[in-house]
């Protein structure tokens, strides 16, 4: 954690009925960047959100911003813009007036009102909306709206939760690229919530993983994705295949690599063996880790048997049934013609996406 970052959690922790919501969690944001909280239902995304909000109290830890400990603040006196999940604009008022609802109860005088309405509204392309009724505008509008009024008092720090889940997946994916190129042109420290994927690597210049309130890994999205730190990474971010996996005589090498066989096979794979990793292993495949080889004649490469193909547009995502039986299913990443359900194939690795882990470990 950057304890030197712009905004600082530190160690924050949050129980309901004993368990805990948010465990522990130390984070340190800087200033100007976009950070997304990812993970599951249950995970703790939401609580730390309303946490950093002031909606919540920490049972422990800490929450600072720009130097200035938080913790105990009110929500009003932490200068933080919140976006709901459902936007919470007003049916009753236009749009001039829940922009500039927040400002009112902060007892900003008309003149100045207006200005930062007009200015919150110019920051989102909204110009001249002023006095159209919420219900004519689209999805798209309506989330343009909420996030000027939360940029309306000027914050310090931004904080989405879940913003575009109410848009339809078309409407989604041209509202995360305009949300994106706003964020970045105001410059402003943004937390966005998501169960997303897609969303997260779309929006975010780093991810902070959360499974259980805990942290479960902080990195940029490809750092997630291509060095996961666990298996629940692994098959949480992208797609992974897993297979049973033992070591084959030996020791690990200088540069940390073992020679591992697949399970069922005769194929042997030289591997990063992570710290602490205690047989029995397990190998998560990710589905462009391997591809099919014409030229790999009998008792080359990994042999199997394709059992399902799912067609994907530019690309197909082959399940590749692996050893004897082919009980070890693998999914394989290629054109959509490269080969036909039954075929007997050939498998050799692309030389990435291929992680070692201690089986059963979370």
């Amino acid at each position: 954690m950057n304890v030197s970052a712009f905004l600082v959690l530190d160690s924050l922790t949050k129980r309901f009925g004993g368990q805990p919501a948010v465990d522990r969690v130390s984070l340190g944001v800087d200033q100007g960047e976009i950070l997304a909280l990812l993970g599951p239902s249950g995970s703790g995304k939401t609580t730390t959100l309303r946490l950093l909000a002031g909606f919540e109290t920490p049972d422990a830890g800490r929450i600072v911003v720009g130097g200035e400990d938080v913790t105990t603040a009110p929500a009003a006196a932490r200068r933080f813009g919140m976006v709901f999940q459902h936007y919470a604009l007003f049916p009753h008022l236009d749009v001039g007036e829940n922009v500039g609802f927040g400002l009112e109860s902060r007892r900003v005088r008309p003149p100045e009102r207006e200005r930062r309405v007009r200015e919150a509204l110019a920051l989102v392309d909204l110009t001249g909306f002023e006095r159209r009724r919420v219900e004519e505008l689209s999805g798209g509008q309506q989330q343009r709206v909420a996030l000027a009024r939360a940029l309306a008092p000027e914050p310090r720090v931004l904080l989405l939760d879940e913003p575009l889940s109410n848009l339809d997946p078309t409407l989604r994916e041209r509202t995360r690229r305009e949300l994106r190129a706003l964020i970045r042109r105001i410059g402003i420290t943004t937390l966005l919530v998501t169960h997303e994927q897609e969303e997260a690597f779309d929006l975010a210049d780093r991810i902070a993983l959360l499974r259980a309130g805990a942290l479960e890994q902080v990195g940029t999205a490809e750092e997630l994705y291509g060095a996961p730190a666990s298996p629940f990474v692994a098959t949480f971010v992208g797609r992974s295949s897993v297979v049973p996996v033992e070591r084959v005589g030996g020791e690990v090498g200088p540069d940390g690599f073992a020679p591992v066989r697949l399970a069922g096979t005769d194929t042997v794979l030289s591997l990063p063996l992570p710290e602490r990793a205690t047989p029995p292993l397990a190998l998560y495949i990710r589905p462009e880790a391997l591809r099919f080889d014409r030229q790999a004649g009998a008792g080359q490469g990994i042999e199997g048997v394709v059992t399902e193909r799912r067609y994907a547009g530019a690309v197909a995502i082959y399940t590749v049934g692996l050893g004897v039986g082919e009980e070890h299913p693998v999914e394989v990443l290629a054109e959509p013609a490269v080969v036909r359900v039954g075929d007997r194939v050939h498998l050799t690795p692309t030389g990435r996406g291929l992680h070692l882990f201690a089986a059963g470990t979370p």
